[in-house]
């Protein structure tokens, strides 16, 4: 049974056996205003919602929340076990995210967007593994705190204009696309907040050592969706933004540095199917007849509704037991300066 539970340090021989942005971020933020100074509109028409050819952001998703979680049951492997058997969770990991957008308009209804964004610190958190006996008996739980990684993810629409509002204040946006989102923890030290002496070896603890590397692959390889855009007033208007998917694969390898029962690379891998979804809400003020200034905030889900586990035991072989459970979520404030051409 040592090998079916996430316990960072091992169950032992009893029973159960930088934070500031990179130097291109302002160099992007500042070719986009020197850009929007000198470049004409697309057509004649001075108001501010003429549409542009091309829209570049230098964009911020500031000081989001994240968590990662995920569990197995391995009672059909051991009918000791639990269901769930293991489960970890990475939690509140607050980072910043900066990015880079792009929208280009093929005609008066056709369009292309992308964006790509990436941490700059990935250092708060902690992680919390609990393992369990028949019954749902809590026999382990272990605290480690997050020190390092980060999370980066990309994405690409196909975009229609599917209705236009009267006057001009407004339209429909229907998207089609891809996203592929990537998050790497890194966490150090073992804090044994529950350990049974009856089940396992309760061993000293650590602040120091690594204890667990956990990188998820989120991939999601059509979402679809669309975009409302509904203007206030002349120069404000609000934007709402949706795009899901029924079918986002996830991939997960777990690295569990303090257990000389498993493999290293990785100690446990996982596979899944599940649901995806993006939602964000905003305000776009015109701030010139080129520029722009947009904020809001932005949720980005993901949950497995199918999947497989699999351990790596060293020199035993592998074996397998359901994924009962693969979420990540990040949610966040975010903010954005939009150059049009």
């Amino acid at each position: 049974m040592l090998r079916y539970g996430g316990d960072p340090a091992g169950w032992g021989t009893a029973m159960i056996g930088t934070r500031r942005a990179q130097p291109w971020v302002c160099s992007a933020g500042a070719l986009l205003t020197v850009l929007t100074l000198g470049t004409p509109s697309w057509g004649q028409d001075s108001d501010a919602q003429v549409q542009p050819r091309v829209e570049l952001s230098l964009r911020s998703w500031v000081f989001t929340a994240g968590e990662t979680q995920w569990s197995h049951d391995a009672s059909g492997l051991n009918p000791m076990l639990g269901d769930p058997t293991s489960e970890l969770k990475y939690k509140d990991n607050d980072t910043h995210l900066v990015g880079l957008g792009a929208k280009v308009h093929l005609n008066r209804r056709l369009f292309l967007e992308g964006e790509f964004g990436l941490s700059v610190d990935f250092d708060r958190g902690s992680l919390i593994d609990d393992d369990y006996l028949a019954g749902q008996r809590l026999f382990s739980r272990t605290s480690s705190g997050i020190t390092g990684k980060g999370t980066w993810y990309f994405n690409g629409n196909v975009g229609y204009r599917a209705a236009e509002l009267p006057n001009g204040y407004g339209h429909l946006d229907l998207l089609g696309g891809f996203q592929y989102w990537r998050t790497t923890y890194e966490a150090a030290g073992i804090d044994r907040v529950v350990c049974d002496s009856s089940v396992i070896t309760c061993g000293p603890t650590s602040s120091i050592f690594p204890a667990i590397k956990n990188t998820a692959h989120w991939i999601t390889p059509l979402q679809i969706g669309g975009q409302l855009e509904y203007r206030i007033v002349r120069r404000v208007s609000a934007h709402v933004k949706m795009l899901f998917s029924p079918a986002s694969i996830v991939y997960n390898e777990d690295i569990h540095f303090q257990r000389s029962d498993l493999e290293q690379d990785p100690s446990f891998s996982m596979w899944g199917v599940g649901f995806s979804a993006t939602v964000e809400p905003t305000i776009k003020i015109m701030l010139t007849r080129h520029l722009a200034l947009v904020g809001g905030y932005r949720v980005m889900w993901s949950r497995s509704y199918y999947g497989r586990w699999e351990v790596h035991g060293l020199g035993t072989g592998s074996e397998t037991a359901p994924l009962t459970e693969f979420q990540t979520l990040r949610h966040g404030a975010t903010v954005a300066l939009t150059a049009s051409f």
